[in-house]
């Protein structure tokens, strides 16, 4: 028999924007959390005369610049950035000259939490491998000051992050993966974004909440973001002239390198960053608005101009998918035959919301993998556990990856900090570049242990 809910427990449910979903629980604080920590009805994220929603995304040469967006109220216009070499001393400015002074190009955007001001400045003219303290201005305001070094010459030492689907529910259990994800690297100045960062590309509340996920990061780290297809909506959706849009926050919130490919140029791009060229790709794009082919041409030149022995390419949708009834036709025809030709190392992609590694018999580049950062997980498919390994489900990720010399090490870590795969790529000069598996201190596989979601949803194992 059930126990009985107690009076003021009965009331406050009776006021909760949860309560309906509680309700229907197997037991009292079992339900389907709402994708949001605002309740209905609340005002959380108002743009204000404070800067906000400050991102730095590498330049095209990340030892020379980066280029930052920020958000305020309507209010300000082209705002400036103030950006000085760090110093150990408070006094940011060299003898009487004040730090240099950047001036933003501002454009108005309305959302669900009103009219913002968003805001690019481009700081280029940078030297290598420099710390650099830099803020942001708002109406009378500042930003606090933030520390940013800029990429040091190829063959220097470093360490990044790779982050897949983020989604959902970002403030309430995206949060904990940013900051163990710092625990482990705390030496990062850079982090890549796999896509699907928001679950509704136009919620300004999840795009708030994002933001306060990866504020952890950001004060510290350059973003890279890949477009999901979350990122883009459905415009006349169930009419015969739907089709995927863009989201204008997108747009609004990152100031990318704008080297992008051919009719995709607000969701492509790349850079060179430490002795790695880096590119992006829009899979979304490829898949679903036929720029497969511009975009496959476009990394084509992109990895035969690549002067470094490294290369990484970033994309959202997989290659070869671990979730059941999946499959990327197109950016195996287009796309993969590039990556091959150009011995790509990594392809680090999301979408699939599970774990899974897959790389060529022989154990050469390119090596594929899929990660997820937020709650919301998938089932592994039959294909992915015979193909891919390790595989896991219903465990939240982050991935660390240190490049030293001729040795590219990459660890996926789960969200309480312990270590679930690991392999490092070894370039062997003349010989090619080899794969080491890395064994000890990996935990074992997990899969998913639930035979429906609290929501009754046997295709996923969490919501």
């Amino acid at each position: 028999m059930a126990r009985p809910v107690p009076l003021a427990v009965a009331a406050a449910l009776l006021l909760s924007p949860w309560s309906a979903a509680m309700a229907e629980a197997p037991h009292p604080g079992r339900y389907v959390e709402p994708n949001t920590l605002v309740p209905e009805g609340v005002v959380r994220y108002a743009p204000s005369g404070f800067p906000d929603r400050i991102v730095a995304v590498p330049l095209q040469d990340a030892a020379t610049g980066f280029s930052v967006s920020w958000r305020t109220a309507a209010a300000v216009d082209a705002p400036m950035l103030e950006i000085a070499v760090a110093k150990e001393s408070p006094d940011q400015w060299d003898g009487d000259a004040p730090p240099r002074q950047v001036r933003a190009q501002t454009r108005a955007l309305a959302a669900g939490n009103g009219v913002a001001h968003h805001h690019h400045a481009v700081v280029d003219g940078l030297q290598p491998g420099t710390l650099y303290a830099w803020r942001v201005q708002g109406d009378r305001t500042w930003s606090p000051w933030r520390q940013l070094r800029t990429a040091a010459p190829a063959g220097t030492p470093f360490e990044f992050l790779y982050i897949g689907d983020t989604q959902n529910k970002n403030a309430s259990l995206v949060t904990r993966v940013m900051h163990e994800a710092v625990r482990h690297a705390p030496a990062a100045d850079l982090v890549l974004f796999a896509g699907d960062l928001v679950s509704e590309a136009v919620d300004d509340d999840e795009w708030g909440e994002w933001f306060d996920a990866t504020s952890a990061l950001s004060p510290t780290m350059a973003f890279a973001p890949a477009p999901g297809n979350h990122e883009f909506f459905e415009e006349f959706e169930d009419t015969p002239q739907e089709r995927r849009v863009l989201g204008e926050q997108w747009k609004a919130h990152f100031a990318l390198p704008g080297n992008g490919a051919a009719g995709v140029e607000q969701t492509t791009y790349w850079f060179d960053y430490q002795g790695v060229r880096f590119a992006v790709i829009d899979g979304t794009s490829a898949l679903d608005l036929d720029a497969g082919p511009a975009q496959a041409a476009w990394l084509e030149d992109v990895l035969a101009g690549n002067p470094h022995r490294w290369s990484i390419v970033l994309i959202h949708q997989p290659f070869y998918s671990p979730r059941a009834n999946r499959d990327n036709r197109e950016l195996r025809e287009y796309l993969q035959p590039v990556l091959e030709k150009h011995a790509v190392d990594l392809v680090l992609q999301g979408h699939d919301h599970v774990y899974g590694r897959r790389s060529s018999e022989q154990g050469v580049p390119p090596v594929y993998t899929v990660s997820v950062a937020g709650p919301k997980q998938y089932r592994l498919s039959g294909d992915a556990r015979r193909s891919m390994s390790p595989v896991g489900e219903d465990t939240q990720l982050f991935q660390v990856l240190r490049l030293d010399g001729n040795r590219l090490s990459y660890e996926a870590r789960t969200v309480t900090g312990r270590l679930y795969d690991a392999f490092a790529l070894v370039d062997g000069g003349d010989a090619g570049k080899r794969l080491e598996e890395r064994l000890e201190g990996r935990i074992g596989e997990r899969l998913c242990g639930r035979s429906q979601t609290l929501g009754g949803r046997a295709d996923r194992c969490w919501e």
